[in-house]
């Protein structure tokens, strides 16, 4: 499994959050997300995040969060819909995968291995982002970036 070392910027967001347990409401999140953005008109080269920002494994799944999140600039006009938020800045693996379950599944089950293996440290106060660049979900891609210490 291959990655990259990426230092990332601060970057503004526009975003939907969810709270519950995770599942297929994450997935319906991003259409929501997707359809107010192809509304404006954002969505031609766009990225978007996907971010679980609580570990299910210390929080009750009834209360995790995931936000949804299109990049964007920081004093694009917002409504009700949508809030203003920034992803962290900061030293992340990248892991480009297929965008398939299965490819997902053995991704999660193989991560934490191969940091071990590169002897790199996951940086738990910040969490995992799955970055959808356009041209990549086009490609039947994704990228889960892990952010390092």
């Amino acid at each position: 499994m291959d990655f990259i070392i990426e230092q990332l910027p601060a970057q503004p967001v526009i975003y939907i959050r969810r709270v519950g347990a995770y599942g297929t409401e994450n997935y319906e999140l991003m259409g929501t997300l997707k359809e107010w953005a192809n509304q404006r008109g954002l969505l031609k080269d766009c990225i978007i995040y996907g971010i679980a920002q609580d570990n299910p494994a210390n929080i009750p799944p009834e209360q995790c969060r995931y936000d949804v999140c299109l990049v964007t600039m920081s004093d694009y006009p917002i409504d009700g819909a949508v809030q203003r938020g920034e992803i962290p800045c900061g030293r992340y693996a990248v892991f480009t995968i297929l965008h398939t379950a299965e490819e997902v599944r053995e991704f999660w089950q193989s991560v934490t291995q191969k940091l071990q293996q590169e002897n790199l440290k996951v940086d738990d106060a910040k969490p995992i982002l799955e970055r959808y660049k356009h041209k990549l979900v086009e490609a039947g891609k994704c990228e889960f970036c892990i952010p390092l210490i």
